[in-house]
């Protein structure tokens, strides 16, 4: 592409992946999520070209790139490239004043991994161009058309959680994320002695995909059923373990199990940022142990590879806990290892992992890191 040859980026954006401590698919049944982002990220380099509306968009990171004109957005056939004309799409709604811009993005979030790479893509683009053409939008509008852009231009029907992790972070914090009413608290976590560490099964999953459709469908068959006693009843948020048993004879066992998953879900995020509070980090690992049962067993969106991982982190005395994180179907284990032990359970891990399933694991550690921002 052509304008890389003197390229000189007026603005230097980077935007964050994220983990979710505890509350996985609880954002689009309108509950609690505890997320933070992370510090590897992708870095936007813009420059305005001086055109009415020619863009391009290159990505160093797979050497691809693309042409577009800001008075014909469309759906592309290349996945990636609708992640940025979705949200021009919806820039385009709130707005005039984009012009023609040349965008540079690299990335060190591995993809397919569970971190969010789709709604870091969609933040640091309506982050650069927020800054770099003046357009006034607040944080949380560059969180809610990201999270519109995925479900029309992607296809995916995702929660607010992930742009919102990306966008709204706090070095040193997790957040307290109710996705119904959007009111959010920042929670100091320190696991001082232990480390966060992602185990990248390598399995990649499509977010795109039917399972995840799949799995709010279930559960939104879930809330008419229990509308039909209790009326009152909006989302999975609004149900507990009276009314969800009230209503099981009623559901498919499918179903029930998948409800029952949120309910419990919703009430783990609680208990986390008591046990946060309170610095228990015994009980912190006890919740993600619980939590990786019930998103293999009653939401059944793991894998055999997540699941060998988290029951290998069991025989280590040196682990306080651990389960899959992200959407599902492969992606990170999130684990809680004692600094000391890291090495060595890294070490074990990718030696079992290598003898069972043949793979490479990757590990790396994460740190609650701070939202999207200007380099």
């Amino acid at each position: 592409m052509q304008f890389l040859e003197n390229f000189k980026p007026e603005l230097v954006i980077s935007s964050p992946g994220r983990i979710n401590l505890i509350g996985e698919h609880t954002d689009y049944n309108m509950g609690y999520v505890l997320p933070t982002a992370i510090e590897k990220n992708i870095t936007f380099s813009f420059k305005k070209n001086g055109s009415e509306n020619q863009c391009h968009v290159y990505s160093k990171t797979y050497d691809t790139g693309f042409e577009l004109n800001l008075d014909k957005i469309a759906v592309s056939k290349v996945e990636w490239e609708n992640y940025i004309l979705g949200v021009l799409n919806e820039i385009s709604k709130r707005t005039d004043k984009v012009r023609g811009f040349d965008c540079i993005v690299e990335s060190n979030l591995p993809t397919g991994s569970g971190l969010s790479s789709s709604a870091a893509l969609e933040c640091g683009l309506a982050f650069g161009l927020n800054e770099i053409f003046d357009l006034g939008l607040s944080k949380i509008e560059m969180v809610q058309l990201s999270q519109t852009a995925e479900h029309t231009y992607v296809g995916t029907q995702c929660g607010i959680m992930d742009q919102f992790a990306s966008v709204m972070s706090e070095a040193g914090n997790v957040i307290l994320l109710d996705c119904r009413s959007l009111e959010y608290k920042h929670i100091p976590i320190d696991l001082h002695p232990y480390k966060i560490i992602l185990l990248n099964t390598k399995v990649s999953h499509n977010l795109a995909s039917s399972e995840y459709n799949t799995r709010k469908e279930e559960c939104e068959q879930g809330v008419a059923i229990i509308q039909k006693k209790y009326p009152n009843v909006k989302s999975l948020r609004d149900v507990n373990g009276e009314i969800l048993l009230a209503s099981k004879k009623d559901m498919s066992p499918i179903v029930y199990n998948r409800c029952s998953f949120i309910v419990k879900e919703n009430d783990r995020v609680l208990e986390m940022v008591e046990a946060l509070k309170q610095n228990n980090l015994e009980e912190v690992g006890q919740i993600l142990y619980k939590a990786h049962d019930g998103i293999s067993k009653e939401y059944e969106v793991s894998c055999p590879e997540s699941d060998f991982l988290v029951d290998f982190s069991k025989d280590n005395a040196q682990v306080l806990g651990a389960r899959q994180t992200g959407g599902g179907f492969g992606g990170c284990t999130l684990n809680i290892v004692h600094e000391s032990a890291v090495g060595d359970f890294v070490s074990a891990a990718t030696k079992a992992y290598k003898d069972k399933f043949d793979i490479t694991l990757e590990a790396f550690e994460v740190r609650p890191s701070g939202g999207t921002s200007i380099i």
